[in-house]
């Protein structure tokens, strides 16, 4: 059975020592939290290394002393932004022991589980935090594609504004969100090949890179779909711009006859007949009118004006 205890800077912590069936949760270790830790359990020195890195990809390793695995994921996958949280875990034999700087939603969330039926051991709890971790990604896979729907209605509803730099916000975002789940199920998946547990926990861990598998696809289709908005928008003003050169055409057609009349009668020859007749001018608007809405009317009738 796994009992609880958490160490933070500042808390009291009802721990004598004990490196037996216990889940510890460190968070923003200090120097002396370290040397405890250290004195109680044998720690490989790469994994505690990578443990306290800021910034730290993903990944999994099988030492001789423990298991161990680091994920990445977001902190506020509800408001999506760059800003990740990472946990790093340290499976023993019957403890288990998880290093963060300040906590993330999946310890919070495994926490609440411990001592119940289905989490009594130390893989059970690993496999809590890597599920846990995984379904943020779908919570941000979630958020992501509400906004993709709201920015579709408005490349419809406002083909004027311009919804390119939204666009390229999103696909970075949604590219380094694709970067860390996948990171998280290679780490997954190797630690779920290399791991010394039960058949019953390779399965949790397999579980738990499928989810991982899913999230990244489902963030492949989100970036797809960006990609087709953006095609769409691109189309979208062609087809604006071709409606209006197509109106431009047809309003210089229309004037194109009129140019070529007023050109005539512009001519300075002394003998032209329309120049001394009286209702000349008269005349020549008349033409103008005429050959110009004929042609109008010609054009609306089509469609093309």
């Amino acid at each position: 059975m796994i009992r609880a205890k958490r160490l933070s800077t500042g808390e009291e912590l009802d721990w004598t020592g004990e490196p037996q069936g216990l889940w510890i949760d460190v968070r923003d270790p200090s120097a002396d939290d370290l040397a405890r830790l250290r004195a109680a359990f044998t720690l490989n020195r790469l994994a505690l290394e990578d443990a306290l890195e800021r910034g730290h990809w993903s990944r999994a390793e099988q030492y001789p002393e423990h298991g161990f695995i680091t994920v990445r994921s977001f902190t506020r996958p509800e408001t999506p932004d760059e800003f990740t949280e990472r946990v790093s875990v340290f499976v023993f034999a019957d403890t288990v022991l998880t290093l963060s700087s300040a906590g993330t939603r999946a310890l919070d969330a495994a926490w609440t589980l411990v001592g119940r039926e289905a989490v009594n051991t130390p893989a059970e709890v690993t496999y809590e935090l890597l599920d846990h971790t995984a379904d943020s990604f779908f919570t941000l896979a979630d958020t992501l594609e509400a906004r993709l729907d709201a920015l579709e209605e408005e490349v419809f509803r406002s083909p004027r504004q311009n919804p390119v730099e939204a666009v390229f916000e999103l696909k970075h975002l949604l590219a380094h969100a694709r970067r860390l789940a996948t990171d998280a199920r290679e780490a997954t998946a190797l630690l779920g090949r290399h791991a010394a547990a039960s058949p019953g926990d390779l399965v949790r861990y397999r579980d738990a890179q499928d989810s991982y598998s899913r999230a990244a696809a489902r963030l492949d289709g989100l970036r797809d779909f960006l990609t087709s908005l953006l095609d769409l928008h691109l189309n979208l003003q062609s087809q604006r711009m071709n409606e209006v050169m197509r109106t431009l055409t047809a309003v210089s057609v229309v004037f194109l006859p009129l140019t070529f009349m007023a050109g005539v009668w512009g001519m300075n020859f002394q003998h032209m007949p329309e120049l001394p007749w009286r209702y000349g001018y008269a005349m020549a608007w008349a033409s103008f009118l005429l050959v110009g809405g004929l042609l109008a009317y010609y054009f609306k009738r089509k469609g093309w004006w």
